[in-house]
C-alpha cells in the first residue's frame, strides 16, 4: 500500500500519527510516542504464524473458461450490462444518506439486473473463477513513487513495521522478538514503526542493526540479473538494478495458466504506480521478460487505462474511461462488474476517504463478497490488511442472502485467509511460490466458508 500524502501516513497500531521520516534523526534523540496498547488477539489468530505458512499450491486439471463456471454462468445480456459500465451515476437520483455507524446496508437496486439464479451447489475450486484484487506497494513492488522510496528504502520501511518491542521502565527500546512477524509476538508488543514513525534507514540505526543481514539478503534477492529492461527493472543505489515486480507475482500467473484456471487480476492501490505497473505487466505477457519467457503463453489481456474508485456516505463510484458504475443503482452492480472482469486491470482507490474515516475498515478499499455466488471467489492481497478493524485497509461488503442487495460490514477476522490476505513481503521476495500458497490456502478455507452459507460442495 502506498500513502499518496506522506505527511498523512498513519501509525500501524492505530494509535498515533507517524508522518515524518526519521531516517536522519540521531537514535539517541528518538522520543517514544504516547500510544494505547491493545493486548487482545483477534478471534481465530494463533501465535505469530506468518501468512505464508501454509501448504504449497496443488496442481489441478484445466477447465473451460466458458463452461467451467457451471451454474454460475451469467447470460450475455447481463455480461454486456456490467462490462460496459452502462449505468450513469446520476440517472436515478440520490439515495438516502447512510449512517456512519450502521451495521447493515440494505439498499434496493434502482435498476433491474437479470441475475441467473444459483442452484446452491458449491463448485470445486478448480472450476471456480478467481478474481484477485492485488495491492502494489509492499505487496508486489518494493518501491514507491509517491514517497520516492527505492527498494533499499522501501524494504527498510517494511522491516520497521514487522519487528516488535516495547519501551522499558528506563524509557529505552527493548526488543521482544528476534525475527520479523506480521502479528505481535506477545501482548503489549508494538512495532518499531508505530513507536517511532517512518524510517527508511531502519537497519542503519542502532536498534535496527540486528536486522541488517536480513535486509541485505532480501535486497540481493530483488536484484535484476542480466541486461536491464526499461520497464521491468528499476534503478537503485550504487548502480544496482532491481525487479519492478516481484518474480513471485509472475510465478502466480504462470501457475494459474498451467492449471487451466479461469482468473482475473485487479490491481488496487492508493498510490501512483498503477500506470507503469500495468505497462510493465503487458510487456511481460508479450514475452519481453527474460526470466519468464513462458508468460507469452498466458492469455491475459491487459487494460492499461487505470480506473478510479471514489467513496462517500451514500455511494461508491467506479470510473474507467467514459464508463461509470455507482452503488446507488445497487451494490450488485460493482460486484457483478468485478466478477465479470477478464484479464488484468487496475483501479486507484480513495485514500482521502480512508483518512477521513480514521484509517479504519469503514473507509478502506471496498471489496464486495457474495457467499451465495458459488461460481466466483474474490481474494484481496494487501500488506495493510490487519486484524484490527480500526486500523486496516479493506472494507468487506458481504451480501446477506442469495440475490440480495442487503450488505453487512464484516470484521476482517471473519475473512482473514479466506478472502483477505495480509502480505508477508519478506516471504513474497524469498519464495517464488508465495502467492500461489496464499491463494491455495484461501481456496481451502473458502470451502468451509461457503458451506456455512448453506451450500454443499460439488466435486
Amino acid at each position: 500500500m502506498s500513502d499518496p500524502t506522506a505527511s498523512r501516513e498513519r501509525d500501524l497500531s492505530g494509535s498515533c500519527t507517524a508522518g515524518d521520516d526519521i531516517s536522519n534523526t540521531d537514535p539517541s534523540d528518538l522520543k517514544p510516542k504516547l500510544m494505547t496498547i491493545c493486548t487482545e488477539m483477534a478471534p481465530g489468530t494463533v501465535g505469530t504464524q506468518s501468512v505464508s505458512g501454509s501448504s504449497s499450491l496443488m496442481k489441478r486439471k484445466s477447465c473451460s473458461e466458458t463452461d467451467g463456471l457451471g451454474n454460475g454462468v451469467r447470460n450475455s445480456a447481463e455480461e454486456n450490462q456490467v462490462t460496459n459500465l452502462s449505468c450513469a451515476e446520476g440517472q436515478h437520483g440520490q439515495s438516502a444518506q447512510r449512517e456512519e455507524d450502521e451495521e447493515m446496508d440494505c439498499q434496493q437496486p434502482r435498476t433491474t439486473t437479470s441475475l441467473v439464479p444459483l442452484s446452491g451447489v458449491i463448485l470445486s475450486p478448480k472450476k471456480r473463477k478467481l478474481v484477485l484484487h492485488i495491492d502494489l506497494n509492499n505487496t508486489i513492488i518494493v518501491s514507491d513513487a509517491v514517497t520516492g522510496q527505492d527498494p533499499r528504502a522501501a524494504l527498510n520501511y517494511f522491516l520497521s513495521t514487522v519487528t516488535w518491542g516495547k519501551i522499558d521502565p528506563t524509557g529505552k527500546w527493548q526488543w521482544l522478538s528476534e525475527s520479523p512477524s506480521l502479528l505481535p509476538p506477545c501482548p503489549g508488543a508494538v512495532s518499531f514503526y508505530s513507536q517511532y514513525g517512518r524510517n527508511t534507514r531502519f537497519t542503519d540505526t542502532p536498534p535496527g542493526r540486528k536486522f541488517r543481514d536480513l535486509h541485505k539478503r532480501h535486497l540481493q534477492l530483488l536484484e535484476w540479473q542480466g541486461q536491464p529492461h526499461p520497464l521491468l527493472s528499476i534503478p537503485g543505489q550504487r548502480g544496482k538494478r532491481y525487479h519492478l515486480l516481484l518474480p513471485s507475482f509472475f510465478h502466480l500467473l504462470e501457475s494459474l495458466r498451467r492449471e487451466g484456471r479461469h482468473f482475473a487480476v485487479v490491481f488496487r492501490t492508493f498510490g501512483t504506480d498503477l500506470a507503469r505497473v500495468l505497462k510493465a505487466v503487458r510487456c511481460a505477457l508479450e514475452g519481453e521478460h527474460p526470466h519468464f519467457p513462458a508468460l507469452r503463453d498466458v492469455s491475459l489481456p491487459v487494460d492499461v487505462s487505470p480506473g478510479t474508485i471514489r467513496c462517500s456516505k451514500r455511494k461508491v463510484v467506479l470510473t474507467q474511461g467514459a464508463g461509470r458504475i455507482s452503488s446507488e443503482d445497487g451494490d450488485r452492480k460493482p460486484y457483478l462488474y468485478f466478477s465479470s472482469r477478464e484479464g488484468l486491470c487496475g483501479f486507484q482507490d480513495h485514500f482521502d476517504w480512508w483518512a477521513r474515516n480514521q484509517f479504519s475498515s469503514r473507509g478502506g478499499k471496498p471489496l464486495w463478497i457474495d457467499p451465495h455466488d458459488t461460481s466466483t471467489h474474490h481474494i484481496c492481497i494487501d500488506d495493510n490488511i490487519r486484524l484490527n478493524d480500526g486500523d486496516t485497509i479493506i472494507h468487506p461488503r458481504v451480501f446477506t442472502g442469495r440475490g440480495s442487495s442487503c450488505l453487512r460490514t464484516t470484521p476482517t477476522s471473519e475473512l482473514y485467509n479466506i478472502c483477505l490476505v495480509q502480505t508477508d513481503l519478506l516471504e513474497a521476495i524469498a519464495d517464488p511460490s508465495y502467492f500461489c500458497r496464499c491463494v491455495r490456502r484461501c481456496e481451502e478455507n473458502y470451502e468451509s466458508y461457503l458451506a456455512s452459507a448453506g451450500g454443499s460442495c460439488c466435486t
